[in-house]
């Protein structure tokens, strides 16, 4: 089903156009000369710039010459749609070389598609009471920004728009009534549709093509001025100085957003994500003050730990020899050369990890209840409540309106690549773990760093390394891969449409197309963590009967402190590595790149240099594959790839991504959401600074709330509880010591006493396979110890698990369902007490309703009673007036 450019009745270009579209607004009585470039004006500085279209000169092959045709007959095509066009010669450019076509969509134009598009506009100014101030306002006053800049519009009640009640909308000015965003996005509406030709098998229309082809080399909608200083135009906003001067800069960092500004400039779309990233970044602070405590009380209570003193302690586990750590090539060694390692494990290992872990599954639940009501405010405040967004999620992308292919293979589902490297990864884990116990134990040199930098962490740390390198090409390949899979549309799908009916492209297609992305980077970021935390360390076998992967590589046992020490390295590397890297590509490449494009044209005066070439020289939005994650990309909302705000790196940890890091995995880390914080305070002022400065202006989009990802978000917090209840029952020590302390201590004075030779069992020496002794044995050893419940040698049961390993395996299912169902209690007790939408909005939507439902009412009358005035006051224009009054008394009642 074609979409059809709209002619509007009262443009008509006929033959004025007849010399071509670039020459049909050139006037010869305006010095161009005299006409400032750094303007958002025509030429004549009355029509404003709302579009930019840029291609570079042409020479006389063939194929050029095809693209001079379709570039006629498009602008041809909007010219008939409406708009008008300027064109600036390639003299005029900087390098001489780009010609720049300047569109602008004139009232007839905005007021017939701000009604196909069902844009609300002002009626009457909002006289509502407003809710009291805040209190802890004067205390909050350091973090506020000025009135003008958070409030940048009055509040009105607003109505869909309507060619045949103009009087009804408070229209001051036709030239300033529809905002700049408002206003590109209608012309992006009509160059998507606008066709430039017909071919042989399908008809060709829109400006993403002509983008893909070549025929032009940019299309964006103009900044307003410069960043840096405002406009000298008194007519121009200068909306993007305020927001670099209030927003964009890092010593704002502790201010509030200006999201009304932001949604005014940028659009509802952008203004949405920067909403919930500044919300989450808040109900983070309290997570991070929480974490902070827990990992605080570890510090202090560090030395007071008895498992890691017995360890180091030279007469427990200096006298304690246990069992080499790979085969044949490595020896015997002392408990306590893992002393420091033991020490710093009880950091994250305490009882405060019980409480953070039980904290976090509480916070999570409330951080998503109060998004929902603060979203909520948001659509009131928007004009978003009664935002149709089927309108949307139904119209097909102009692209597949002239497409239909047969079904094809979705190529995310096949994510046996990431499995690959997954298991290369444990592969080089087993592999490399030998090698570091053989080299470490063996090398006398490194006797220094031995006690702090055991095998297994020497293992952690270059396995992550190599995952967070591994994450990094798969992010590469997947986006390419995505964006192919976005640009192809509706025939990687899974459907085919029938002859004669249009692609079925519906907003569930696109959730399952988002859903497939998001497993695959959850696989991606989250595999080398599941391995450490449930499976490292537990399917090891003992040293009469190791297990091996493939046959060939030994599992990896745990440090005798437990995996949980491994499992924050694992973390620490990936999130702090990443936020690193992330912030190099995202401020650092950006500005380099863009001083390079522009330094010639940075000595030239204004009156060179303008503003569509300015604009044209930052960075584009659609070219930059590496400024955006996918994930980031569908947060958004963007439908179109190529065309929405990139607001992040595929270096940086994507927001949802991170988000799981500082839920499914918190319990081993306390300090997640305090680096998350960290990150997403400068998250906030880098993207702002990069969507201001450094790149083009995007076309403005609606959007009411987060989409799908709402749905994940909910999933993720779900599944958070479980994780982190396996993480405290498996992967740390607390349950095995708690066991202890209540049912097989030692020591009525101190239960801790004696854990550590308690958890250790014992193995004879010439009970080892060949393959697995070790080919020295300088300490004549005879009998070694291992970490696990087994019985000793000379037991009957010898080498079978114990029946403290079955108590403490039924503590651990007994603690998982205990926790789990406390806090899945607590979570949906809070959810059910928490409305999603606050009572006092859902007053004023209805008191918002009413007041608008009876300005229509009212207008509609006066315009009955005007036309019953010509006539008989008996006639059946007065039954239409009473019945017309009914209808708003009825409304006043209801």
């Amino acid at each position: 089903m074609g979409v059809l450019c709209i002619r509007t009745p009262t443009i008509k270009p006929s033959d004025m156009f007849s010399k071509g579209p670039e020459f049909a607004f050139l006037s010869p009585q305006i010095d161009k000369h005299h006409h400032s470039k750094d303007s958002v004006f025509f030429r004549d500085g009355v029509r404003r710039i709302d579009f930019v279209l840029s291609y570079f000169d042409e020479t006389t092959k063939d194929l050029d010459r095809r693209k001079a045709d379709r570039r006629r007959e498009f602008e041809l095509s909007l010219q008939k749609a409406g708009l008008e066009v300027e064109t600036e010669d390639k003299k005029e450019s900087e390098n001489g070389k780009i010609y720049f076509v300047k569109i602008h969509a004139p009232w007839e134009v905005l007021a017939t598609y701000a009604e196909v598009l069902n844009i609300k506009v002002p009626i009457k100014v909002n006289d509502l009471v407003q809710t009291k101030e805040n209190p802890l306002n004067c205390f909050l006053r350091l973090f506020k920004l000025p009135h003008e800049v958070m409030n940048p519009e009055q509040d009105y009640f607003t109505a869909p728009f309507s060619k045949q009640k103009q009087e009804l909308f408070l229209i001051n000015d036709k030239s300033s009534f529809f905002t700049p965003a408002t206003r590109n996005r209608i012309v992006y509406y009509i160059l998507s549709r606008c066709p430039y030709g017909v071919g042989e098998e399908k008809r060709k229309f829109g400006i993403k093509r002509l983008l893909n082809n070549g025929t032009y080399s940019a299309a964006f909608p103009i900044h307003d001025c410069q960043y840096w200083k405002k406009s000298l135009d008194e007519n121009c906003e200068s909306e993007r100085y305020t927001l670099y001067k209030q927003w964009a800069r890092f010593g704002k960092f502790y201010k509030e957003q200006p999201l009304d500004l932001i949604r005014k400039y940028y659009g509802e779309k952008i203004g949405i994500y920067f909403a919930w990233l500044g919300f989450y970044t808040e109900m983070l602070f309290f997570a991070a003050i929480v974490g902070f405590f827990c990992f605080l009380y570890g510090w202090i209570t560090m030395d007071e730990s008895i498992s890691s003193k017995e360890i180091c302690d030279k007469d427990i586990g200096g006298q304690i020899i246990m069992c080499p750590l790979c085969d044949q090539r490595c020896e015997f060694w002392r408990l306590n050369s893992t002393c420091e390692p033991s020490q710093y494990s009880h950091l994250f290992d305490n009882v405060a990890t019980l409480f953070f872990a039980i904290f976090m599954g509480i916070w999570v639940t409330l951080f998503l209840e109060f998004w929902k009501r603060r979203q909520a405010r948001l659509e009131y405040e928007w004009d978003l409540v009664d935002f149709e967004e089927e309108q949307q999620q139904l119209q097909l992308r102009p692209e597949y309106e002239a497409k239909c292919t047969q079904k094809k293979k979705n190529p995310v589902t096949q994510i046996s690549l990431i499995i690959a490297s997954m298991i290369a990864v444990i592969v080089y884990r087993l592999a490399v773990y030998a090698a570091f116990a053989s080299v470490m134990e063996n090398n006398h040199s490194l006797e220094p760093i031995s006690g702090l930098l055991t095998p297994q962490l020497a293992t952690s740390v270059t396995a992550s390394c190599l995952n967070f390198i591994m994450i990094m090409i798969l992010n590469f390949l997947y986006e390419r891969v995505a964006v192919w899979i976005t640009d192809m549309g509706p025939s990687v799908l899974h459907f085919s449409p029938l002859p004669g009916k249009s692609p079925e492209l519906t907003w569930s297609t696109k959730n399952r197309l988002t859903m497939k992305m998001f497993l695959f980077q959850f696989v991606n970021y989250y595999s080398s963590c599941f391995y450490v935390a449930f499976f490292k360390g537990k399917f090891v076998g003992y040293p009469g009967d190791y297990t091996y992967m493939f046959s060939r590589w030994r599992n990896e046992e745990c440090d005798p402190a437990g995996c949980l020490i491994e499992l924050t390295t694992q973390l620490t590397i990936v999130m702090a590595g990443k936020q690193i890297w992330g912030n190099i590509q995202e401020a650092f490449v950006p500005w380099i790149q863009n001083w390079w494009r522009s330094r010639k044209a940075r000595n030239s005066p204004e009156s060179l240099y303008s503003r569509w070439e300015q604009d044209f020289d930052l960075r584009s939005l659609d070219n930059w594959d590496s400024s955006m994650n996918i994930l980031k990309w569908r947060f958004t909302g963007c439908t179109h790839y190529h065309h929405c705000p990139r607001l992040g790196s595929q270096s940086r940890i994507p927001i949802i991504i991170q988000f799981g890091f500082i839920t499914l995995f918190v319990a081993s880390f306390p300090l997640a959401p305090l680096l998350a914080l960290l990150n997403n305070i400068l998250e906030i002022r880098v993207d702002s600074w990069k969507l201001t400065t450094q790149f083009r202006r995007p076309f403005a989009a609606k959007a009411h709330s987060i989409g799908v990802w709402q749905e994940i978000l909910n999933a993720m917090a779900i599944l958070s509880v479980v994780t982190n209840a396996f993480i405290v029952a498996f992967t740390s020590d607390m349950i095995p010591r708690l066991v202890y302390s209540y049912a097989y201590f030692k020591n009525p004075d101190s239960p801790m006493a004696g854990y550590i030779s308690n958890s250790l069992s014992e193995f004879n020496v010439s009970d080892f396979r060949n393959i697995s002794m070790p080919l020295e044995n300088q300490m004549n050893v005879l009998t070694c110890r291992y970490r696990d419940y087994r019985y000793p040698p000379d037991h009957a049961h010898r080498y079978l698990h114990t029946m403290q390993f079955w108590h403490i395996l039924a503590a651990k299912m007994a603690f998982i369902i205990i926790m789990e169902h406390v806090v899945f209690i607590v979570k949906f007790f809070v959810a059910w007490l928490i409305p999603d939408v606050p009572s006092e909005v859902k007053a004023r939507i209805k008191r918002e309703k009413y007041l608008t439902q009876k300005i229509l009412h009212e207008y509609e009358l006066e315009k009955l009673r005007e036309r019953l005035c010509e006539k008989d006051p008996c006639s059946a224009m007065a039954k239409e007036v009473i019945a017309t009054e009914g209808k708003v008394q009825l409304s006043a009642a209801m």
